[in-house]
Formats: structure tokens, C-alpha cells, sequence
């Protein structure tokens, strides 16, 4: 089973893919922090500050302006996560999002997805504030 969220973007691919890439840019509308720039085999810390929380995430995949896959944990433990970009125009794109690894026995399996498609929302909407427009929308939502 998985989630499938998707937005478009009035900016390029290029700046699409490195706001997730760059640790430097990560915090305008995702998590606090990364502990580095992404690439393929490394595990990176993601760190929510205002929630005092952090975890890994095991880079898979990372095709420059196309695809970063990822999976929940440092041991690819957890759900598998793709996201897609694709440029639409010289100055559009689309990110498309898909998680997957949802266990169908989950009592809760319902609630579990509509939560995690919840936070896809959220992220995409933050995203799209800060390159769209320079807006922290996490930052401010959080005070």
C-alpha cells in the first residue's frame, strides 16, 4: 500500500531539488535542520527542533533534478519514499511524493495513511511558500 501526494511548483526543477538537497535550505520549510547534503548511500539526521526530535533516513537514490529516494531509519527499515520532479516550463515544475511500505495488517492502517498523506500536505504547502514567495510557513505557524 502507499500514499501519492503532488503539487506544482512555480519554480525550476533545479531549485525544487536542491531545497531538499542542500542542508542549508532544508529548514525553510521542512525539518529544523539536515545533518549534510544528500546523497545516495548516506544516512542523514533530520532534526525538529521545536519538537526536540530527530531521526535518520537512508538515501537510496539520488538522480540530480529527477528523483531522491529515501527510506525512514538509517537500516531502511521503514517506509520507502520517492520523490518525483518533473519541469513543466522554464519556470514550473511538479514534485510528486510517494511513500510506500504501509503494512496492510495495521489495525489502524487508515488512520496511519491519512495521517502520513496529512504531513505531505503540509510539507508541500511550506515548500511551495518558501520558494514561491521567501515565506517560512513552518517557522510561522509555529508561533
Amino acid at each position: 500500500m502507499y500514499n501519492l501526494t503532488k503539487i506544482k511548483i512555480e519554480r525550476p526543477v533545479s531549485e525544487v531539488f536542491e531545497a531538499f538537497v542542500d542542508p542549508s535550505r532544508i529548514g525553510g520549510f521542512w525539518f529544523s535542520s539536515s545533518s549534510e547534503r544528500w546523497e545516495e548511500g548516506k544516512v542523514i539526521t533530520l532534526r525538529y527542533d521545536e519538537y526536540k526530535a530527530q531521526g535518520e533516513i537512508y538515501i537510496t537514490k539520488i538522480d540530480p533534478n529527477k528523483k531522491i529516494e529515501f527510506h525512514w531509519g538509517p537500516n531502511k527499515e521503514g517506509n520507502r519514499v520517492t520523490m518525483t520532479l518533473n519541469q513543466l516550463g522554464d519556470s514550473e515544475s511538479t514534485i510528486e511524493i510517494t511513500e510506500e511500505g504501509f503494512s496492510e495488517d495495521e489495525e489502524e492502517i487508515i488512520r496511519v495513511m491519512l495521517d502520513n498523506k496529512e504531513g505531505w500536505v503540509y510539507m508541500l504547502t511550506c515548500l511551495k511558500g518558501y520558494l514561491e514567495h521567501g515565506v517560512n510557513l513552518r517557522a510561522s505557524l509555529l508561533h
